[in-house]
């Protein structure tokens, strides 16, 4: 993060995407959860990204899922 104080706008979309990361929620389930606009939380985390303010990863649920195949 840049040496500069976060505004209060700036520290509530934070939060929210630390704590949707710290629960392993997808942020969707996680701003439907919460009664955040989907849009608005996404819209922030892009926001925060070009003000060069270190967010955390997106929770992404493996798409995949591994098989044997017994023959």
């Amino acid at each position: 993060m840049m040496n500069h104080q976060l505004t209060s706008t700036q520290a509530f979309w934070l939060g929210h995407l630390h704590h949707a990361f710290s629960v392993g929620q997808p942020l969707s389930h996680y701003a439907d959860k919460q009664g955040l606009c989907f849009a608005d939380l996404m819209a922030w985390r892009n926001r925060l990204m070009v003000q060069c303010i270190v967010v955390p990863d997106m929770h992404r649920p493996n798409r995949f899922v591994s098989v044997a195949v017994v023959t």
